[in-house]
Order: structure tokens, then sequence, then C-alpha cells
């Protein structure tokens, strides 16, 4: 078993995970608090716009880990697919705007469109977005969700089926994102781990409460659930993986909390539980 945390210096926080807050609130509340990385989701660039949100990022000092998110590559039409193509090609701009050296892809899914034909637009999506991401600097990686996302946010939804379309693609700026909540459960994950090795780019915490009320948004503070994480992190460093510990957490009872107070409870369960 891997040794407990004793310091912050790993830790990132996602812009989703304090939802009421404004870029600029998060910015300034990470930095009290004393959180050293930010994950920005997209829809947080918006209101500032990408030029401004940049400046105040690199005032800040926090490091960006990551953009989230690509991704939905499959549509039922070629317009739907380039559609998707030329988001992704924004995603990449912004990434590069912000100083993020990776987008963690949620892949996609469309109901009606078989699994295994959805994984294959998945993968011609990433070959055909990876080469414009590599010549900005930007990774791309492959974060698998849990199955019950399956119908319309991912086909996308083991760590196998995320290593076998970056083993085909053999592209060194595509990996994997190892996301506690939807890999927990999987037999095979720590194999998968390993297979994985260097092309791990990233990893994601919270846990999973039961029983879960929401199956979006419910995912609960880590030590809070059932997720042995501190096992999960010991198969991610074994592969020589030493980025942040990314927390995310969807929940609607944490969002609707003081969000000051939140951070400094995600601090303490951080080093406790992770």
């Amino acid at each position: 078993m891997t040794e407990p945390l004793t310091d912050l210096n790993r830790l990132c926080i996602h812009t989703i995970t304090t939802k009421p807050w404004s870029l600029a609130e998060a910015i300034d509340g990470y930095t009290r608090a004393g959180v050293p990385g930010v994950t920005v989701w997209r829809q947080w660039l918006e209101p500032l716009g990408v030029d401004e949100s940049a400046r105040r990022l690199r005032d800040s000092g926090l490091e960006v880990v990551s953009v989230c998110r690509g991704g939905f590559f499959p549509a039922e039409t070629a317009a739907g697919r380039q559609e998707a193509l030329d988001d992704n090609r924004r995603a990449v701009d912004e990434a590069e705007a912000i100083g993020a050296p990776l987008i963690v892809l949620v892949c996609g899914a469309v109901p009606g469109i078989p699994l295994d034909e959805a994984r294959r637009q998945i993968a011609d999506g990433i070959a055909a977005v990876a080469p414009y991401a590599a010549e900005a600097g930007v990774k791309l990686s492959i974060e698998p969700l849990h199955p019950m996302f399956a119908d319309d946010r991912s086909a996308v939804n083991t760590l196998k089926q995320a290593n076998d379309i970056v083993d085909a693609l053999a592209m060194p700026n595509v990996g994997v994102t190892v996301d506690v909540y939807h890999v927990w459960w999987d037999s095979e994950l720590e194999e998968q781990i390993q297979r994985a090795g260097k092309t791990v780019f990233s990893f994601h915490v919270c846990d999973w409460r039961t029983p879960t009320r929401d199956l979006l948004n419910d995912r609960a503070l880590m030590g809070d659930g059932c997720i042995d994480i501190r096992q999960i992190r010991a198969w991610v460093e074994a592969t020589g993986f030493h980025g942040f510990n990314e927390v995310e957490i969807f929940s609607n009872e944490h969002w609707a909390s003081d969000q000051t107070e939140f951070v400094e409870r995600i601090k303490d369960a951080y080093l406790a539980h992770v």
C-alpha cells in the first residue's frame, strides 16, 4: 500500500468541483487555500473570454493541469462528426492559450449507434485531432466512463477499451486518464493500469456514495464512499506517474454548500484518504 500524502503539493481541483464559483472566484479561492493546481472546464472560460482567463490564470501562479473536456466524437452524420472535430480543435486552441498541457476526452456515445461503431468513430476522431494537438504541444487523454454512461456520454467504458485505442493509434500525445469513480469496480484495473504504463496522463479522485442518489451528480468526497482510492493511486504511481491528483466531484449536495468551507474539506479528505 502506498504511503499517505503529507502535503498538498500535488492537489488539483477541477472548476466543476466548485461549480457555484466563476473562474475568477475559483482562482481566488484555490490560491487562498494553498491549492497549487487547477483543471479548467471549458465553460468557465466563456464569461471572461479565453485571453482574459489565460491572463488571470498566469497571474495567479496556479498550475493549469488540464482542460475538460474534449471528445463527443460519434455522430449519425458526417456533418455531425466534422462539427465534433472542429470543436475539439477549438479545445486545443483554448488549452494552448491558457497553458494547459492536456485535454481530457469524454469520448461520446449516441443512442442507436452500436458501441463498436461508436468506438471506431472515437478512434477516427482522435486520430484526426491528435496531430493538430501535437503541434500545439497538447496531449489528449481518453477517460473511460462508468458503463452507466454508455448510452449517451461515452462508448469507452473500461480502461482496457481506452488502452486498445491508444495502442491502435500509437500516437505519443494520446494516453489515458484514470478516474477512480469510473473504473474502481473493474477486476482488470490493476492489470490495465500496468499495461497503460507511461500513457497514464492524469489521475482523478472522488468517491462512490452508497446508496447513490443521482447517477451523475452525487459523487462523494474522498473517504465518504467505498472506493479504495489509495490502492488505485499505488497502482497508478507504480507506472511512474507522479503528476497531480485531481479532485473532480459532481455533487448537488456539495454545490449547495459554502464553497470556501468545501475546499477546506477537500484538503482534509485529500490528506486522509488519497
